[in-house]
């Protein structure tokens, strides 16, 4: 997993805008400052899709790059980037019975397997959606 820095924008009464020195062109939109990480974790899949990967700056190369933004007001965020492999591996993991058994059961809830539960669950923890 990668982080990519995220320049936050925000003028009053707007929503707030992330983009992404290192991905030019890539830009995402969020009604809330809560919500900039998830709305730039999106807009960076979707720009990678047909993409070949390119690596993140460190946060205080984009500083200095920024600097003037970050002067008008402009904030910086990480926001991580998991690249979809398109391939599932098998892993063998441990887990405490009781914890086991919640897995399962919401599994079964929402109609997917202890994998598919497990795999979004992860994703959603990595990529800062919970």
């Amino acid at each position: 997993m990668r982080s990519f820095v995220g320049v936050v924008h925000h003028d009053p009464g707007s929503a707030y805008g992330v983009s992404f020195p290192d991905v030019p062109g890539c830009f995402a939109a969020a009604d809330t400052f809560e919500d900039v990480v998830a709305a730039g974790v999106e807009a960076l899949t979707l720009w990678f899709e047909d993409r070949p990967p390119v690596g993140p700056s460190g946060m205080e190369d984009v500083r200095a790059a920024v600097a003037e933004e970050l002067a008008a007001g402009a904030v910086l965020v990480l926001v991580p980037y998991v690249r979809p492999a398109t391939r599932t591996v098998r892993a063998n993991l441990s887990f405490d019975a009781g914890v086991l058994a919640a897995i399962d059961a919401e599994a079964k809830r929402r109609k997917l397997t202890r994998s598919a539960f497990l795999a979004d669950a992860a994703l959603n923890e990595l990529q800062g959606r919970h």
